[in-house]
């Protein structure tokens, strides 16, 4: 069994979105309770957030932004954009988010656990370095990579994001840079309208964001295949340091929000290859951080799928039976083509 961690704590819960936001504290609610009446509890090790400081957040925001964010505290409902809410105790949460993925990114660096999952909110991938944005107040993602780049003196991070939405944030923070390699599956076109396949990264880092833009209604075999002949030869060229990823379960069927056809095995399925490349290239290491998700019950589901593949058990089954099944045509064949050739300049594997 792998040693497991998981961020976890009850502040994260204060941050208040409103009765008709679909961002809310039962999102987490619902996560602890299946992990304290499913034997989950005593498996996992307890990773206790702290604060992160101003000069940590300013590693990825700007100051006017982190100002701006840090006057909302102690005030009732605001929204900063349609979208993002934030309420007395939001300012904290955020500050606690990032500071409970940086001793997440610790623990796993240092050897004292495996990998773990940061059970948190608010979510991150969408803020910008200077704005908010789609529920997003602080880049909990960009965060833990520079930090880990930075404190640990690490030159090659993975990121990894299967969240139905383009992780604008996290793609514009990093485009310029070679040290972080994104990987990217979402709904295209769709909210916020980023992630088609020509953002490729700029300038000396083109090659190092990869984005696979996809229609709607893509179940299980469709991720797995892509991860399997994009995502996989990539990142054993890459050779990470450390497996970073943004889950968000809103390609979930349930989901009311995404228009995809996940299940939770899917999850379970891309946590083992991702877990088979960090094996692979770092000893193991991943650091996974929760990002979207909005139907409960998909979000207990694919939570426990992917904390039981973590800790060493849940996908070898499902894995068997998906190479054992026949498939003589994919509908991501033509995806799958298309972002090959546009990244093949810049990776061996593809040549």
């Amino acid at each position: 069994m792998h040693r497991t961690g998981i961020v976890r704590d009850t502040r994260f819960l204060e941050h208040k979105t409103g009765i008709h936001h679909i961002e809310v504290a039962r999102r987490l609610e619902t996560i602890y309770s299946m992990i304290d009446n499913n034997g989950l509890k005593e498996k996992l090790s307890l990773i206790t957030p702290r604060f992160a400081s101003l000069a940590e957040i300013e590693m990825v925001h700007t100051a006017p932004y982190i100002e701006k964010i840090m006057d909302t505290a102690g005030e009732p409902l605001r929204y900063l954009d349609p979208d993002t809410v934030t309420s007395e105790k939001s300012c904290q949460a955020a500050f606690l988010a990032a500071g409970g993925v940086f001793e997440a990114v610790k623990s796993v660096l240092a050897g004292k656990l495996d990998n773990a999952f940061a059970l948190i909110r608010p979510p991150g991938h969408h803020a910008e370095r200077n704005r908010q944005m789609g529920f997003c107040i602080f880049n909990n993602i960009a965060l833990a990579a520079e930090y880990a780049l930075r404190q640990f003196n690490l030159s090659r991070v993975l990121i990894v994001d299967w969240d139905v939405h383009h992780p604008n944030g996290t793609q514009h923070i990093f485009e310029a840079s070679k040290q972080v390699l994104l990987f990217s599956t979402h709904r295209f076109p769709f909210f916020p309208g980023t992630g088609a396949i020509e953002d490729i990264g700029v300038k000396d880092a083109q090659g190092y964001t990869i984005n696979v833009p996809l229609s709607p209604q893509r179940t299980d075999r469709d991720f797995y295949e892509i991860f399997q002949k994009l995502l996989l030869p990539v990142a054993l060229e890459f050779q990470p340091q450390l497996v970073l990823i943004s889950a968000g379960f809103d390609t979930h069927f349930d989901d009311p929000v995404g228009g995809m056809r996940a299940t939770h095995n899917c999850y379970a399925l891309l946590t083992d290859l991702l877990m088979d490349i960090a094996d692979t290239t770092c000893g193991g290491k991943i650091v996974i951080m929760l990002e979207g998700g909005y139907d409960l019950g998909a979000m207990r589901k694919s939570t426990k799928a992917v904390l039981e593949t973590l800790l060493g058990s849940g996908a070898e089954t499902i894995k068997e039976k998906m190479q054992k099944s026949s498939r003589e045509t994919s509908p991501v064949t033509d995806i799958i083509q298309q972002v090959t050739q546009t990244v093949k300049p810049y990776w061996t594997c593809f040549q």
